[in-house]
């Protein structure tokens, strides 16, 4: 299908500067970072991530539930950009859409690493499988078709630890970058509440950031995104002023305000690392209680289910469990997993309520000022899949819908 779909369309990438980007977290921010910084520097740019799609400064929302989209629907996209003549696509690459080959004919020339940690494990069976599906994309650098003056680079996380891996794929140009080592380096973070202030320090030269998207993990993937337009020869002054301009990706750190006393959050993380680094950033930002709606993913690696509990315990004050996708799987089974990490008793610190919306309800009802309400799982995703039905839910809605009026339900000590 991916062959099919290549030349049905005619290689709508053939001219265009392709950049890719793959890791566990932190894709769909980064790629919206490089389109920020691309657009910014007058290159016309298109982008293909798991929440937007954009052609320049027209955006679309993704509502396929696929990282890397299907072949035909892929090429389509692509072609649409292409007619539009952008010089420059930026393209969220999953371990799925490698291993699947549905990004065959679409040659990459910016291959980016943010991270790996464990993901997927009910596909590939082993964190070696995943990481080698992870290095198809630099893998397939070297040997695919080139452009006129376009060389194949690499762009690496210094600071994960499976750096080593992926700079063995031999590259023309390989640049790293990290807060603890790099030769593309973030110095003095300064978070707040809204964002972090670093200094971006490259080898001729440094500049303050203002970032206005909080957490140590989006310092990294502003990093990324820095070291890919620097390689691309794109200067100082423009990374600086289109970094700042950036906001939170839709559902990724999204802020919820309706003038409630309390910060209200809608985040992506869904899995143990993910949680455990927003967890942690609420939890040294909230002066409350830090309070936390989840569900695991059904047909997702089960390993990881209690884990999940076991980070959640760690942070959070309240946590009321709920469901997220079951699919096909029994969602009684998955919450099971999910708790079995969670040693609380239900009523003292947790809730167990698996429609989602009453499960927000309560967590609202239950917050008070100075704590923080974080709903997290499913970002900006607009409908849940229980068994083979997609039915309607926003988290992002739903919490503006109750926020907007006065809900009040009865809880027995709460």
């Amino acid at each position: 299908m991916a062959v099919a779909a290549a030349l049905y369309y005619r290689f709508p990438a053939k001219n265009m500067v392709v950049i890719g980007v793959t890791g566990t977290k932190g894709k769909t921010t980064t790629c919206n970072m490089i389109h920020r910084i691309f657009m910014e520097s007058g290159r016309k740019t298109g982008l293909l991530t798991t929440v937007n799609f954009k052609i320049g400064d027209q955006e679309e929302v993704n509502l396929a539930k696929q990282s890397t989209l299907s072949p035909f629907g892929l090429q389509a996209k692509i072609k649409e950009m292409a007619d539009a003549r952008c010089e420059v696509l930026v393209l969220e690459v999953t371990s799925h859409a490698l291993i699947q080959s549905r990004t065959w004919g679409i040659n990459v020339d910016t291959a980016v690493l943010t991270n790996f940690a464990q993901d997927h494990l009910d596909y590939h069976d082993t964190m070696d499988e995943y990481m080698k599906a992870k290095g198809r994309l630099f893998e397939q650098l070297n040997v695919s078709d080139r452009k006129p003056d376009v060389p194949k680079v690499s762009v690496i996380n210094m600071d994960d630890a499976a750096h080593d891996y992926f700079e063995a794929f031999p590259t023309d140009q390989q640049f790293n970058y990290g807060i603890l080592k790099g030769t593309y380096v973030g110095r003095n973070l300064e978070p707040h509440a809204n964002g972090t202030n670093f200094l971006l320090r490259i080898p001729n030269g440094e500049m303050p950031i203002e970032l206005h998207i909080p957490g140590r993990m989006n310092v990294y993937n502003a990093l990324a995104a820095a070291t890919v337009a620097t390689a691309h020869r794109i200067n100082l002054q423009t990374i600086q002023k289109a970094l700042q301009k950036m906001t939170p990706v839709q559902g990724r750190l999204e802020l919820i305000d309706e003038g409630q006393p309390f910060t209200v959050a809608v985040d992506y993380a869904h899995t143990e690392d993910s949680l455990d680094q927003m967890l942690g950033m609420f939890r040294e930002l909230t002066k409350g209680k830090l309070i936390l709606v989840f569900g695991a993913c059904g047909e997702r690696d089960t390993s990881a289910r209690p884990k999940m509990g076991a980070v959640i315990h760690k942070h959070v004050d309240t946590f009321i469990l709920t469901d997220d996708d079951p699919y096909m799987e029994d969602h009684l089974k998955i919450a099971e997993m999910l708790r079995s990490g969670v040693p609380r008793e239900e009523g003292n610190g947790f809730w167990q309520i698996l429609d989602r919306k009453e499960a927000i309800r309560l967590a609202l009802h239950l917050a008070k000022p100075g704590d923080t309400v974080v709903v997290s799982g499913k970002g900006a995703e607009e409908f849940q899949v229980v068994g083979k039905l997609k039915i309607p839910h926003d988290d992002r809605k739903v919490l503006r819908e109750l926020l907007s009026r006065a809900t009040r339900i009865e809880v027995p000590n709460a």
